[in-house]
This record gives C-alpha cells, structure tokens and sequence, in this order.
C-alpha cells in the first residue's frame, strides 16, 4: 500500500496574518517604552522652554533613566506578550505547513 503525502503549502492569507500579528505585538510590546519617553520628552521641554535652558544633553538623562525603570517594570510583562506570540507561532507550524 503507497500512502501520498500532500504538504500544504503556505498561502498569502496566512503570510499576511502572521504579518500582522507580529506587528501588533511589536506595537503591544514597544508602546509602554515609547509613551512614558515621549512624556519625559515632553516636560523635559517645557521646562527647558520656561527656563530658557537650552542645553542639548539634558534630555538624554532623564529619557534613559526613564526607559530603564519602565524596562524594569514591564520588561516580564513585555518578554511573556512575546514568548506568547513565539510559541503561538511554533504551536502553529503544523497548521501552516503540516501534511494533509
């Protein structure tokens, strides 16, 4: 008895899903870093305006300290959204390209 194998193959529908779902999750995962900076950022600013301070490096410090405690809080928060979409991936391999 010959058994035949057929591979699925990958189509654009599921290129474009995973596509998607790897830039939410990017999004997802960057999103806490990138709104308390651009806070940082922006009272940085107004008290540069308001002092008349307009030192170019006094923007960096504070910027950093602030991605640094922000990585601190959320970085086991940010690490399990994407080991989550990681093994969703793996998980579903066989689906994408498994035997039918």
């Amino acid at each position: 008895m010959i058994l035949l194998w057929r591979v699925r193959e990958i189509t654009e529908r599921d290129v474009i899903a995973i596509a998607q779902n790897a830039i939410y999750t990017g999004l997802i995962v960057v999103t806490p870093i990138l709104g308390f900076g651009l806070i940082v950022g922006l009272i940085v600013a107004i008290f540069q305006a308001t002092t008349q301070i307009n030192e170019q490096s006094l923007v960096f410090i504070p910027k950093i300290l602030t991605v640094a405690v922000v990585i601190l809080i959320f970085g086991s928060w940010m690490l399990r959204k994407i080991v989550d979409f990681t093994i969703q991936l793996y998980e579903n391999i066989n689906n994408l390209v498994g035997m039918v």
